[in-house]
């Protein structure tokens, strides 16, 4: 279990998706925000920075990829962690998301405990800087 000061952003158009997340997230004792689409993610995170995001490729509107590049490019969080958790599992697109600057790159389908595996220990990472 974490310290549930630790938030975490979801940004997923996939609602059974997000909502097996939240479950998971949420009994590691995380909080767990979500929205479905890029536009809300950028705003979500400008408006309550979160401690890291789990951030799906192909989302109507701006995809993960447009997004996670606007978040790297901005000062204010260009520092945090971002896990792509997305369909687009071609070898482009993999470099591309860790070009960008993505801490993690998970290829759907994917294994719930993988994740949360990855997520403590980006968040265990970020507490001890």
């Amino acid at each position: 279990m974490t310290d549930a000061t630790y938030s975490i952003l979801i940004a997923d158009d996939d609602e059974l998706l997000v909502k097996l997340l939240e479950h998971k997230l949420g009994q590691e004792g995380y909080q767990v925000t979500s929205v479905g689409n890029g536009e809300e993610a950028l705003d979500k995170v400008a408006a309550n920075k979160p401690d890291l995001i789990v951030l799906d490729g192909m989302m109507p509107g701006l995809d993960g990829f447009e997004v996670l590049r606007r978040l790297k490019e901005n000062e204010e969080t260009r520092d945090t962690p971002v896990v792509m958790l997305t369909a687009r599992g071609m070898e482009r697109d993999i470099v591309a998301g860790l070009d960008l600057g993505a801490e993690e790159y998970i290829v759907k389908p994917f294994l719930p405990a993988e994740l949360i595996t990855r997520v403590n220990r980006l968040i265990r990472d970020k507490g001890s800087r």
